[in-house]
Formats: structure tokens, sequence, C-alpha cells
């Protein structure tokens, strides 16, 4: 079982600039926190080997800007991608409220064949600190009604649910990936075959 192929799996990490992207994928990937807030110019990603199960699996991640200028950028990013994270900051209610819009945002350019069914997971990042805005009841009540999105709360200061978060990415992924796999070969294209002279039989095929 585990001579099975490695996976690799393409994740978008989607939210309003400040929200931190950046640092959920750097405490995730580096184990590591930065207080210093840089701007993300365009889009950048990292890799990450996870086992699931008896699979083991890289996890490409993206990290794509926040702010309006870049979001023209989509298309390249978003395709062929697994799963979509989004995230926004439990202390800014105006983040949150964003979520529906980068969430149809996504799902215009990366233009999945199954809308509907496709995995995102949502993040409520800085839990850590005090002047909560947002509360928990109303995010999750959100991803209910968007189709039961896993829903976690983090810090990726303090790394609280942030491995957790990305399992759950993986994991999504991976069994969606299942599902559309399961065809093990392509439809047969027919071939007109009206220049054949007929089977000698008199079958038409």
């Amino acid at each position: 079982m585990s001579s099975r192929k490695k996976v690799l799996l393409k994740v978008i990490i989607l939210g309003d600039s400040g929200v931190g992207k950046t640092s959920l994928m750097n405490q995730f990937v580096n184990r590591k926190f930065t207080n210093q807030y840089k701007a993300t110019i365009g889009a950048d990603f990292l890799t990450k080997e996870v086992q699931i199960d008896d699979r083991l699996v890289t996890m490409q991640i993206w990290d794509t800007a926040g702010q309006e200028r870049f979001q023209s950028l989509g298309v390249a990013f978003y395709r062929g991608a697994d799963c979509c994270v989004l995230v926004y900051d439990v202390t800014v209610a105006n983040s949150f409220k964003a979520l529906e819009s980068w969430r149809d945002e996504f799902l215009i350019q990366a233009g999945p064949r199954d809308p509907e069914n496709f995995p995102f997971v949502v993040i409520g990042n800085k839990i850590d600190l005090e002047n909560r805005l947002v509360q928990m009841r109303k995010a999750q009540n959100w991803c209910t009604d968007k189709n039961n999105i896993p829903y976690y709360e983090t810090s990726a200061k303090e790394g609280v649910n942030v491995e957790k978060a990305f399992e759950t990415v993986a994991r999504n992924a991976l069994a969606r990936e299942k599902e559309i796999d399961t065809p093990d070969f392509p439809m047969p294209i027919r071939i007109p075959t009206e220049d054949k002279p007929k089977d000698s039989s008199g079958c038409p095929c």
C-alpha cells in the first residue's frame, strides 16, 4: 500500500490583506511566526510533505495577495487547485463579510468541475487577540449554510489549531481526488467509421 504514488495537492489561501494568510502558511510549514507584517506581492508558495494515513502527500500551499490590485492574477493561480482555504481575522468584522466574495471569486476563476462539492476550509485567525468581533457561532452558521465547510479557529502566532486545520485541508482534497479518479479509464472516443467497408457479418459497427 505504501508503494502508492506520491500525491501533490495544490492549496490556495484566500482572504483580505492582513488576516494572517502568510503567517498561517509559515507556522504550518516552518513552525515560525514573525510580528513584522509584509504584504504579499502577487503570490508565493511553500511546500510541505505530510503523511495522511498510508499516503505521503506533498502540499503546495499558495499564498495570494489580499489587495484588490492583485486579484487579476487569480486565474493562473487558482486553476488546478485541490482545496481552498478562506481566512478571516476574528477581530475584523469586514474580513469575515468578505469571505462570501472570496469564495465566489475562487469558484469563478478556478472553474472546478463540481463547484457545489469543492473542498473549502474556513479559518478564523488571531484568536490570541483580546478584541474579538466575530463570534464563533456566526462563522459556524455561515460554514453550515455553505455545504458544511469545516471551520477552525487558529492563532498563527501561537500555533493553535494550525496543524489540525491543514490536515483537514489535505484529507478533504484527497477525498475529492479519489472521487474524481474513480473511473480508471476515460470514456472511449467514438471514431466515425462511414468510410470503412461493412463487416462481412453484416454488423454495422
